[in-house]
């Protein structure tokens, strides 16, 4: 669901940048240099960008400003220079985040993901008619995938059904007649154990503590919501 760019003049890190994030789920794309990244940032819709600042044409710092002049998704800079100085630089162009060279690949894959679950949770990523989100709950109508904090959840058609109808409606109450109508397109009689057997599938897909569910409530004899954040 989430792609990330990776803009570098070392292909060698380039290649190597973008195994570790396919291999966690990420699309990937990759620029060269800074003109490069903002041809593919007009393109494609970016989630994070990893921005090296040593690069021909375009620099790491002059690309930072072009972009924080229209989008706000998570910028990690990349850089051979360790003083507080120049991270302070960095940080200050608006960039989110600063990595060393050289770094640990597990470290900056970690990076990554928490500067996405960031920009989910707290709301920043441009939300569009297809997507919807409570907190850091995320669903794709388009692309028919969740998200919890970044993180793909695997959902049956059913189950995906059920979520979907849920937060179409959020902050609503809806009973298990509703929900299986909705959902299974025929009547309700007789269907609360199905509808009750799958929210509890999904619970314990989307929810930390599925006992005492953040997103996904029950208001006892009437039926269930997901909660607004």
């Amino acid at each position: 669901m989430y792609r990330v760019l990776i803009c570098d003049d070392d292909r060698a890190i380039l290649e190597s940048i973008e195994i570790y994030l396919k291999n966690e789920g990420y699309e990937v794309i990759t620029a060269a240099d800074g003109i490069e990244a903002l041809e593919m940032i007009n393109k494609y819709e970016i989630h994070c960008l990893v921005l090296d600042i040593m690069m021909p044409r375009l620099d790491g710092l002059k690309t930072t400003l072009k972009i924080r002049e229209k989008y706000n998704f998570p910028i990690i800079l990349l850089s051979a220079k360790s003083e507080d100085t120049d991270k302070i630089t960095g940080l200050g162009f608006g960039a989110d985040d600063y990595v060393t060279k050289p770094y640990n690949p597990l470290e900056l894959l970690a990076r990554v993901k928490s500067q996405i679950r960031r920009y989910v949770s707290l709301g920043s990523m441009k939300k569009s008619d297809n997507m919807l989100v409570s907190g850091g709950l995320t669903l794709n109508k388009e692309t028919k995938e969740v998200c919890v904090d970044g993180e793909p959840v695997k959902m049956t058609a059913r189950e995906y059904g059920i979520l979907e109808y849920l937060m179409e409606n959020m902050g609503r109450v809806l009973s298990s007649g509703q929900i299986y109508e909705a959902v299974w397109n025929e009547p309700s009689f007789g269907t609360e154990k199905t509808v009750t057997v799958h929210i509890r599938n999904i619970r314990e897909k989307i929810e930390i503590n599925p006992k005492d569910p953040k997103y996904l409530k029950v208001v006892w004899g009437l039926g269930y919501k997901v909660e607004k954040y």
